[in-house]
């Protein structure tokens, strides 16, 4: 299973899903633009040094993010992608989601955009009170995955409440940790000879 997180603006939030990801084994997507960078210290706290183990896909745009999921199964695109969102859908409780679903979260204040959305039987929501707006991204995150995850049948590890913080963990970012994908945008030319 994957997480998406598409124009994410808080550090804070982006460090707890990637804490969370971690602890689940699940990998996480951020498609620029950010509205940080990854080096910003609160993104580094948030996610404590638990960065190691984060598989941190970093992606130009939508098309390369599509682009590089696409490729990591062979069940079509369309099929997986389960947006997350307060436009429609079923609710996270009562959909049905497969172990290589890809989950999809927008930022925190305008949620997801419209080329993310899919048809309404493919979104999903998290049912809340009339007069709120939105969940926390973090929160909405946590929630959809374990949720998912347990809906798809998938086993959630075991805990025996043991930790032993790995060496290289300490003082590392995300922004180390961090694979990009190949952008889709005008090809930017031959690279500069060394001087």
């Amino acid at each position: 299973m994957d997480a998406v997180l598409v124009h994410p603006e808080i550090p804070h939030n982006t460090g707890c899903a990637a804490r969370l990801c971690a602890a689940l084994g699940v990998r996480l997507h951020l498609v620029e633009p950010l509205g940080f960078q990854l080096e910003d210290r609160h993104l580094k706290r948030a996610g404590l040094d638990y960065w190691p183990e984060v598989e941190l896909w970093v992606h130009p745009d939508a098309q390369a993010a599509r682009a590089h999921l696409e490729a990591s199964s062979p069940r079509p695109l369309p099929e997986r992608l389960r947006p997350f969102t307060a436009r429609g859908g079923q609710s996270c409780f009562e959909a049905t989601f497969a172990p290589d679903d890809i989950l999809v979260f927008g930022c925190e204040s305008k949620g997801l955009p419209e080329e993310w959305l899919g048809p309404a039987e493919r979104r999903v929501y998290l049912p809340i009170r009339p007069g709120v707006r939105s969940l926390n991204l973090a929160n909405a995150v946590a929630v959809g995955l374990y949720t998912a995850l347990d809906r798809a049948g998938v086993p959630l590890p075991d805990n025996d409440g043991r930790y032993e913080p790995p060496a290289e963990a300490r003082g590392l970012r995300p922004g180390e940790v961090a694979q990009r994908s190949v952008g889709t945008g005008p090809d930017p030319g031959p690279a500069p000879a060394d001087a």
